[in-house]
């Protein structure tokens, strides 16, 4: 068997794994494994930083920056999306009476 089905094989089954592992999470956890991603995508952009800054060739680079800015894009994404969710669950806010 050649080595790119193998990769194909494996990223079909680990989008399935990470599909149904997602949808069993009640939506009261969703907040603190948002946090966690968050976290571990705050490590990501650190290391696709570190990385584009010590390579020597140009395709590198180029990769290195597509990566460094998908990072930031989902890393940003996450921490807006997280922000929503707690408001949803911070419930209405009182209005003060007028004078």
């Amino acid at each position: 068997m050649s080595e790119p089905i193998v990769w194909l094989t494996i990223f079909v089954l680990s989008v399935f794994v990470g599909v149904e592992v997602i949808s069993k999470v009640s939506s009261t956890l969703h907040t603190p494994l948002m946090s966690g991603a968050n976290a571990i995508h705050g490590v990501i952009l650190v290391g696709a930083i570190l990385v584009t800054g010590f390579t020597d060739s140009t395709g590198a680079l180029v990769v290195g920056l597509v990566a460094i800015v998908l990072a930031t894009i989902n890393m940003v994404g996450g921490f807006v999306v997280t922000d929503r969710m707690l408001q949803m669950f911070g419930g209405r806010k009182r209005q003060e009476p007028k004078a």
